[in-house]
């Protein structure tokens, strides 16, 4: 379903904990990390498709979360021709998404990246309200943080500081760091992941349909 324009209606969401940190998810067999998001379907409304993909990304219900704010208008991004698939060039644009602001009032072990056959990650953590743009696709960068600034005015007073994720605690000598340097940018990676500052152009492949 696409507008006029050749933009196809989206939803993205921002989950915090209790500590306004965020989930931040590993886009299943690649390397690249991100909100979740998807596409509203055909007679959907925005609150409507961020419920149904909040459940099949991951595993969430809507009596886990409460939602905080969401963007007033569409935010979008274009999608360069690589990653958009022959049949669809020349009428599909990009995204127009509407960015919710939920916070977590369950239990992190409601949390299920296997709630459908079809999982989108194979990996989360919590991360720092400000997320490392440097890690993600280029080309929706601006609008994570144009949704991540117009958000940041409903996180508690105090919480919405610095653009990018700060230096971290660093490891007694011997330890293995457990940080990624990315563009002058430290980040915390789970155990055994590790980040591609250079992804290959298949890790955004299916992004007419996300």
């Amino acid at each position: 379903m696409l507008d006029r324009e050749g933009f196809r209606p989206n939803v993205g969401i921002i989950l915090l904990n209790q500590k306004n940190q965020v989930f931040w998810g590993k886009r299943i067999r690649s390397h690249s990390w991100q909100f979740p998001q998807g596409g509203i379907d055909r007679g959907e409304t925005p609150e409507q498709a961020m419920f149904r993909e909040l459940h099949e990304e991951v595993g969430l219900l809507p009596e886990h979360v409460t939602i905080v704010a969401r963007t007033r208008d569409w935010l979008r991004y274009e999608v360069p021709d690589r990653f958009i698939r022959r049949d669809a060039r020349g009428h599909y644009k990009g995204q127009k998404q509407i960015w919710y602001l939920l916070r977590l009032v369950a239990q992190d072990w409601n949390l299920n990246l296997r709630a459908t056959s079809h999982p989108e990650f194979d990996a989360w953590r919590w991360n720092d309200y400000w997320v490392p743009l440097d890690v993600v696709v280029e080309f929706k960068r601006d609008v994570y943080q144009m949704a991540l600034t117009e958000l940041a005015r409903y996180l508690p007073k105090g919480d919405a500081r610095g653009r990018y994720l700060r230096g971290m605690q660093r490891p007694a000598r011997g330890e293995r760091s457990p940080f990624a340097r990315l563009g002058g940018i430290e980040m915390e990676l789970p155990p055994g992941a590790s980040f591609d500052p250079t992804p290959p152009d298949t890790q955004d492949q299916d992004a007419v349909r996300t």
